[in-house]
């Protein structure tokens, strides 16, 4: 009916309204129901199906054991450690279904009063707290099998897949058993998956222990696992908490009366972080870098796959665990020691304000907004949560002190400790691979030159200061401003690390020799022509140097590093056995001797006495500090027949230094050192392993000669008066006073 002017009357605009609600219902309707089907057919990706279901297994982690069966790392796509359903406790599944799921266990797979609970509540009405319509049996199919991206179609489309396969897994699987593949997918943020992992990480037990606050944590944690984790906001994480035990007691499984009383208790962890782990990081990454190429090569071989973090495989390495926590524990206390003294001169300095000044990022967006944010941070005594600026994060780390520590079996090329680094969750840069000024401990292979060129540790170097003025006017000096001169036994200038004789030594041995040692010590010789590397002016790693020092503690034969005994598989069958490594011999023993004896007057009498002095030491070892300039790099390195080991300490930035002998190899990385060869030394079992003697020598080193000599030096002195000085070691600089005075006229 229309009115006067024609127009539709009210009731015939409802009408029509209605009509068009009716057609867009139906559009909506057929829509849904073609886009099931089509999910169903598989057109976004084939479903799983029954028979896949019914033999669903979770991955499992390659397990990486030290030498003595001890578990020392995992590696796994997802960190998850699975349980049965008998080591779920009854209010861990009350908490899980009252919270997730009320009608877990009447429905069959999908709830469809949840779904229309979401619709009217969470959409129509804006209320987010009236929670998700995702099942149990549907958070599984996502955790399992993840999501893909269709477009605008991406929420429909996963959601009809995890229904439709949702209601394939309650068919295959007794409802105990979804539980079961529940509480080992679900993620619990920090890259911790499964229920197993997460009591572990966040209380120090096992699942089957955890009593019901702890169990109503984990649950609360589900809604949002950074928001709720109980470490970083604890605040958040107890009230959470509190609502997964009113939701407990509305479903009948918690009286009032316990429920208030749980309501009380504050909230409590036992956190761990996967600490136990988190020491071998480092050397861990080393593994699975070279399981990898294992595995390659085995199937390359064999045409047989093993996939390195699900097939469950088991790594047997090299790693002593007891001396891998006694080199942690050793560098961290001393860089706790250390930094407080660097923090000083660095604000005696004001060295942030110039590190502020030259930073790269002072134009982003957020070094303008320098926001405050609480997150875990690493420090030399242990990570803290705190609240700190953009900024002040920043400084934080710049200004750390870091260590690195290796430790080498010379006579199998074993790696027994490796510390990469300060913490490798939040440090992961590996510090005993990192290319960093050698400083002195390079002289050794100078040395060692010298000896295989045929000369003599009682042989007598230089130690007058000289300027190299074909080398812009080099002026090397001995450390302290030594104003001695003379001559001194090239043993004495070992021992006590002296760069005068050092750098007449390299001009005597010449570049061509230095640069094939250090090269068949597998060390790098791009700088073997520069004089300056005589005094460690060249990059060299942690890992390099101790290989190249192997070879001194093993009578002149160099091996390689080596991390891997075995592989097995998840039945125990081994798939790869190391083979037994051949020595290649790279030096003389004679001159292995030489350097050893030679190291060992540096421990005893030089720069390393502090072994014998502040540590007590009594083994033979042979040792050598070195210091880079400036204080940027300092190094240590000690070695019996039966282990090399060694440190570096420094920072990421070589302006963050010591601007006093504080920053020397003897105070910075032979503590390290020296506190893990004490430890090592107390122990029956690693001191009759580790501290032997060097019973490969053929005989007693001469080294019956004095230290230093003085009636050379004039001999030295006329020398250089009257004959100009050759090519290879000083510029020409033209007949001397006495040459022009007493020349013939022409």
């Amino acid at each position: 009916m229309k009115g006067k002017r024609g127009k539709p009357s009210s009731k015939g605009r409802s009408r029509l309204w209605l009509r068009f609600a009716l057609i867009a219902f139906a559009v909506v309707v057929i829509a849904f129901f073609a886009l099931l089907q089509s999910v169903r057919m598989g057109v976004f990706g084939a479903l799983p199906s029954e028979e896949e279901l019914r033999c669903i297994r979770h991955e499992q982690a390659t397990l990486v054991l030290a030498d003595d069966g001890s578990l020392i790392g995992k590696l796994f796509a997802q960190d998850r450690t699975n349980v049965a359903y008998d080591d779920l406790p009854q209010h861990l599944i009350d908490a899980l279904v009252s919270t997730e799921d009320a009608r877990f266990f009447s429905h069959a797979g999908v709830d469809g009063r949840s779904y229309l609970r979401v619709f009217f509540r969470t959409l129509l009405g804006r209320d987010r707290s009236g929670g998700g319509g995702s099942t149990i049996s549907q958070q599984v199919v996502k955790n399992l099998y993840g999501r893909t991206r269709h477009g605008l179609l991406t929420v429909p489309v996963n959601k009809m897949k995890e229904a439709l396969v949702a209601q394939r897994l309650e068919r295959v699987l007794p409802k105990n058993d979804v539980l079961v593949l529940y509480f080992n997918s679900v993620p619990f943020g920090e890259n911790t998956y499964g229920i197993e992992a997460a009591a572990q990480r966040f209380f120090d037990k096992p699942t089957k222990r955890l009593d019901v606050l702890e169990s109503a944590v984990l649950v609360g944690m589900l809604k949002a696992n950074t928001s709720y984790n109980p470490r970083l906001y604890p605040e958040r994480s107890k009230g959470r908490r509190d609502q997964v035990l009113e939701l407990m007691h509305g479903r009948g499984h918690l009286s009032r009366a316990r429920t208030d009383s749980l309501r009380a208790e504050p909230l409590t962890l036992r956190y761990t972080g996967g600490d136990a782990l988190d020491l071998h990081g480092y050397f861990n990454q080393q593994v699975a870098a070279q399981a990898r190429t294992i595995l390659k090569e085995i199937e390359r071989s064999t045409g047989v796959r093993h996939d390195l973090e699900k097939d469950g495989l088991r790594i047997i390495t090299t790693l002593d665990a007891r001396l891998q926590r006694m080199a942690a524990d050793a560098a961290h206390a001393q860089l706790a020691a250390m930094q407080p003294k660097l923090d000083r001169e660095l604000r005696a300095s004001k060295a942030r304000g110039a590190w502020e000044k030259r930073f790269r990022g002072r134009r982003s967006a957020a070094w303008k907004a320098n926001a405050s944010s609480r997150f875990e941070l690493y420090e030399h005594s242990g990570r803290r949560v705190d609240t700190l600026s953009y900024r002040d994060s920043l400084w934080h780390y710049h200004r750390l002190l870091n260590a690195s520590f290796l430790a080498i079996e010379p006579t199998t090329g074993a790696v027994r400790a490796w510390v990469g680094g300060n913490d490798h969750r939040y440090l992961p840069y590996d510090l005993v691979q990192a290319r960093r000024s050698v400083a002195s401990t390079i002289k050794p292979i100078v040395y060692a030159a010298a000896l295989e060129r045929g000369m003599e540790p009682c042989d007598y170097l230089d130690n007058t200061k000289r300027t190299y003025g074909e080398y812009d006017d080099w002026e090397p000096d001995n450390f302290g401003k030594d104003t001695t001169e003379g001559e001194v036994a090239m043993w004495h200038a070992l021992a006590r690390s002296m760069n005068r004789p050092t750098v007449d030594l390299y001009f005597r041995v010449g570049a061509d020799k230095l640069r094939r040692t250090m090269q068949r010590l597998g060390l790098p010789a791009d700088d073997a022509d520069k004089p300056a590397v005589a005094l460690g002016a060249s990059s060299i790693s942690l890992l390099e140097l101790l290989t190249a020092y192997a070879a001194f503690a093993n009578g002149g034969s160099r091996i390689r590093p080596q991390l891997i005994q075995r592989i097995t598989d998840a039945n125990g069958k081994v798939i790869y056995k190391a083979p037994r490594q051949a020595r290649e011999a790279v030096l003389s023993n004679s001159t292995a001797a030489g350097i050893t004896t030679m190291l060992q007057r540096a421990v005893n009498e030089g720069t390393g006495a502090a072994l014998r002095g502040r540590y007590a030491l009594k083994g033979p070892y042979a040792g050598k500090t070195g210091t880079s300039q400036d204080y940027t790099d300092a190094w240590f390195v000690a070695y019996t027949s039966g282990l090399v080991v060694g440190s570096w300490v420094g920072a990421f930035d070589p302006s963050i230094r010591f601007t006093s002998a504080n920053g020397t190899g003897g105070q910075l990385a032979l503590p390290v050192v020296g506190q893990v060869l004490r430890g090592i030394e107390a122990n029956a079992a690693m001191r009759k392993r580790y501290v032997t003697d060097f019973g490969w020598m053929d005989g007693p080193v001469d080294m019956d000669c004095p230290p230093t000599r003085t009636e050379g030096a004039v001999a030295r002195f006329m020398e250089r008066l009257f004959h100009p000085s050759t090519p290879d070691t000083l510029e020409e600089k033209g007949p001397s006073f006495f040459e022009r005075l007493f020349k013939k006229k022409e």
